[in-house]
């Protein structure tokens, strides 16, 4: 990197950056120390959730749970979580958690959410992670990453592409960078160790999905990187990024 190149994520005006992804949770899984730092440098920050992640329950242990019943409870805990990372509002789209597809239907509402939220930066997952460090990657992610893509090219900055946008008030818009998370394949590594903390305060919030909360705790604590200890972490997130503007 040059002395005159930007360093990644620094961007001189404020940012209108948009967060579009699958599932409550993921945004702060995924990047939510570097959310939290963007948000503390001034930028402002919007999600849109594909889905309410209403299948994220586990039988056994929550017997008297229903899909309508955690579809509540998820929108009000990402809305704490949003809270403590510092973004400004959480948008819903409710798609049924578990069945989301890439099709042109899908395509044509994130182009509609693109037009409408007009982001400098948006951020998503990368539709190419089929197997993460916890496993097979949840086919939500893959097709959430994978329509948003779809939506920024070529379709979000054209006018020949879903018109009938333009006389619903939605004009083209393109974003100037997507940011990818969740990434096997980064062109970008955060050092996102100040804002770990905020991170993990977030996610805590979620609590249908954490379970033990000392357990929890100890695996975000042992996420630091290789070159790094327990005693002195070091925390990193990672992106691939495409640049349109």
């Amino acid at each position: 990197m040059t002395p005159n190149t930007p360093i990644p994520g620094t961007w001189e005006t404020s940012q209108n950056i948009l967060v579009v992804l699958a599932h409550p949770d993921d945004p702060e899984f995924f990047c939510g120390a570097t959310l939290a730092r963007w948000a503390r440098a001034g930028h402002k920050i919007e999600y849109y959730l594909l889905t309410c992640g209403d299948k994220g329950f586990n039988d056994s242990t929550s017997p008297d749970m229903t899909p309508d019943k955690l579809c509540a409870i998820r929108h009000e805990e990402q809305g704490n979580a949003a809270k403590a990372i510092g973004a400004q509002a959480v948008h819903w789209l409710d798609r049924p958690d578990g069945y989301l597809v890439p099709d042109l239907e899908l395509r044509r509402e994130v182009v509609r959410i693109i037009r409408k939220m007009k982001p400098d930066i948006l951020v998503t997952c990368d539709p190419q992670t089929l197997f993460a460090t916890y496993g097979i990657n949840h086919p939500d992610h893959r097709a959430a990453g994978q329509v948003v893509l779809d939506a920024v090219f070529p379709a979000a900055g054209n006018k020949e592409y879903f018109p009938e946008l333009i006389t619903e008030g939605y004009p083209p818009h393109m974003p100037k960078e997507v940011w990818c998370s969740l990434t096997m394949q980064p062109t970008v590594t955060l050092d996102v160790t100040d804002t770990w903390p905020i991170k993990v305060e977030a996610l805590l919030h979620h609590k249908t999905q954490i379970g033990d909360v000392d357990k929890f705790k100890e695996r975000m604590k042992s996420r630091h990187t290789e070159d790094s200890t327990d005693e002195n972490p070091r925390y990193e997130e990672k992106f691939r990024i495409v640049k349109y503007g």
